[in-house]
Parts: C-alpha cells; structure tokens; sequence
C-alpha cells in the first residue's frame, strides 16, 4: 500500500498520470514503475552532476581569490620595487661623480747660469689629478665639488686643495650664476680651444698672470648670435688662497664665436691680487688686458693669446713705490690630424710662447718657451703624448741677471673618467 502510494506521488509529480487516474486503483503496471524508478536515477544522477559542478565552481571561486590576493600583494610589491628604482635613478640622475687625471714620466735637463740644478732627473710627476662630484637639486639650482691634487718629483711635494666648491644658480642661457670657488672667465675658455692643457698650462695661467679658479661670485651667459660672457668678482688671492681682502677684483671676458669652430675673445682683469688687507694697503693696482683669436677643427687648431699686464710684482712693493712695471707676451698653438682610430684622432703639435715680464724695471727680463709632440689616444677617454719642451727663462736685476735654461723630454698622459 506504501509502495503504491509512492508511485502514485512521483508519478503525479512527473506528470506520467492524472491524479485521478491513479488513485483509482492498481492501474500501475510493473512497466510503469521501472519507467519510475529510471527517470529517478536520472533525476539523482543530474543532482550528482550539479553537485559536482557546484563544487567545480567553488574550488574555482577559491582558487581566483587566491590569485587575486597574490596578484594583489605582486604588485604592492612591484610598486615598491619601482618606486627604490625611481629612487636610485633619481639618485644617479642627480649626482655625476668623474676625475681626470694629468701626468707625465719625463727627463729634465735644468741649468741656471750654467749650473745644473736640483729640478734636474728623471721621474713621475702627477701634475693634476680632479675629483669631481655634481649634484642636482632641480632644474635651476645645483652644486659642484672639485678637489685638486698634484704631485711634483722636482720639489718632492704632494699637496691637495678645493679647486671648485659652488652653488649653481641656471636661471636662464643668458645669466647662470655661481657662488663659491670657480673657473675664472679667460683661462678655462682659451683651454678649450688650445686642447692641450693636459701637457702645458696656457700661457697667463704658466707664468702666473691669471688665476685658473677663484673665490668669488661669478656670472656667465649666452646672449645669442654667437656672443657670450663671463664675469667673475673675486678675493684675488686664487683658489688655492681663500683667505679675506680688504677689497675685490674683477675679471671679464667677452667673446664672438663666430662659427662653431672659430673664436675671438677679449677680457681684462683689475685688482690687488688678495694682497690688500685692512693694515696693509697695497702700493699698486695689478691689470691686465687679454686678446684670443682661435680655430678649433676637426682637422687642425690654430690659435693665439696676447696679453698685456702691469704690477704683478709691484702690487705689495715697497721699496720703489713710485715706479710701475710692465709685461707683454704672446703665444701661438696648431696641431694637424693625421690619422683617425677608433679612439681618437693622431695629432702632431707644437707651440711658442714669448714674454717680456719686466719692460719698464727689468728689460733683459724675458720668458721664451716652445714644444713640438704627437698625441696617441689610446682610449677614448685616455691620451698619451710624446713631447719636447724648451724653456728659457731670464730673471733677477740689471746687476744680477739669472738665466735658467730648462730641456724636457717625456710622455705626457690624460686620463677621464
């Protein structure tokens, strides 16, 4: 009776037969009930099978918010990871640390009236040698280090001293303005288009009639149509002396570069050198005036310097204060291509120099130098060069006349980095 009231349910349930029609009696076959029993194991089977799916589908969900989370946590931590790299790439992007290095192995044959002297020998002498660091703080402002060591086997002295130390103000290509210790306007700028600075100083810079560096506030500038300045208001006394004048001086240069590779320049400088302090006036006013006409090509240079100075040995001189002193000299460089690697460019160079240092006290006083070399680049950052130097140089009074004769021979190097 249970069975058969079974039936009846699931068959009304499935619609296989009216409700009345059933419950009439035992119209049930055993046909019937097999038909029943199938369809309910289908029934059974497709509930197992949504199960499944419904189990499927909660292991995925699991799954895809396990891949979220560590997808999630991949990139907070790539975010963290570029944010150090932007970090560190600022860091390197802000600061330039570089050197160069000026150095030579060389024999001297060095006499004075005859005499040879102490200077004379062979040996390593590092002349220069830069440490730089630069750093960046935005687009206007920024600031530079320069230490300065050099190494001289004549006098066996090492010595080391802060060749720039400023604070850079670009506030546009016409006026950038630097505070502290920098290059002064003449002598850097004639170094750029002599191109061997490395195997002598230019010639103002050689007999000590220009200071290479100062301290000071100095202005530059590009004022378009190929003109540019510099001007630089300094204690006097150069880089290697910061100590406190009573005064200023004030170094100028103006130039035309009317191509790329062609030059003219002009500059003056006025002041007591540092030497007038607050108890001890200077007697005289050191000036001098300066003319550069220059050609800096990818074939050859040619260039010359003249400059006119007057008491640079009287500033402080007491003995006759009344009388001014005078010196005129000049200078002429070239160098020719001749062969290019891939390193650089093998060049043949020479050049002259001619000083009156004393026209007014000292005639007879004179400088005569000249050298003649060819330049190897044996990396691109890296030049040897084999050179010969003459100097002779008379000093001294009227009355005691001293002449020095000086013959070198040796490599020359430039090495940056």
């Amino acid at each position: 009776m249970r069975s058969h009231s079974l039936a009846l349910a699931v068959a009304a349930s499935l619609g296989l037969a009216s409700a009345p029609a059933l419950a009439a009696g035992p119209a049930v076959t055993p046909a019937q009930i097999e038909q029943l029993q199938a369809q309910i194991a289908a029934l059974q089977a497709q509930v197992q099978q949504l199960q499944t799916q419904s189990e499927s589908l909660q292991a995925q969900s699991d799954a895809q918010s396990e891949v979220n989370i560590t997808q999630a946590q991949a990139l907070e931590s790539s975010q963290k990871t570029q944010t150090n790299v932007d970090k560190l790439a600022k860091l390197v992007n802000d600061n330039k640390i570089g050197g160069r290095m000026f150095f030579d192995v060389s024999s001297i044959d060095q006499k004075t009236n005859g005499k040879k002297t102490d200077a004379t020998g062979t040996g390593f002498d590092v002349k220069r040698f830069y440490l730089t660091v630069d750093h960046k703080f935005n687009d206007i402002w920024s600031a530079n280090l320069t230490t300065d060591f050099q190494y001289s086997s004549a006098i066996g002295n090492t010595e080391l001293f802060i060749k720039n130390a400023y604070v850079q103000g670009t506030f546009d290509p016409a006026f950038v303005l630097k505070v502290g210790a920098a290059g002064m306007p003449w002598t850097g700028y004639v170094e750029k288009y002599y191109g061997m600075r490395y195997v002598e100083n230019t010639l103002t810079d050689r007999l000590k009639y220009a200071n290479s560096a100062d301290w000071g506030a100095h202005a530059s500038g590009d004022l378009g149509n190929g003109f540019n300045y510099a001007v630089a208001v300094v204690n006097g006394a150069g880089y290697k002396n910061p100590s406190r004048s009573k005064g200023v001086d004030v170094e100028g240069r103006l130039a035309w570069e009317i191509t790329p590779e062609f030059a003219v320049a002009v500059g003056g400088y006025s002041g007591y050198l540092g030497q007038e302090k607050q108890n001890n006036d200077a007697e005289k006013r050191y000036s001098r005036g300066d003319v550069m006409v220059a050609y800096a090509g990818p074939m050859f240079r040619l260039g010359g310097e003249y400059f006119t100075a007057k008491n640079l040995g009287q500033v402080q001189q007491t003995a006759v204060p009344a009388v001014s002193d005078k010196a005129t000299g000049w200078s002429l460089w070239s160098s020719v291509r001749l062969a290019q690697t891939a390193n650089g460019d093998v060049s043949v160079f020479g050049r002259y120099d001619k000083t009156d240092t004393s026209k007014t006290l000292n005639p007879f006083r004179e400088d005569t130098y000249w050298n003649v070399g060819v330049e190897y680049p044996v990396l691109k950052n890296f030049k040897l060069a084999a050179v010969y130097k003459d100097t002779d140089a008379t000093v001294g009074s009227l009355a005691s006349p001293s002449q020095t004769k000086t013959k070198e021979l040796g490599i020359w190097g430039d090495l940056k980095f």
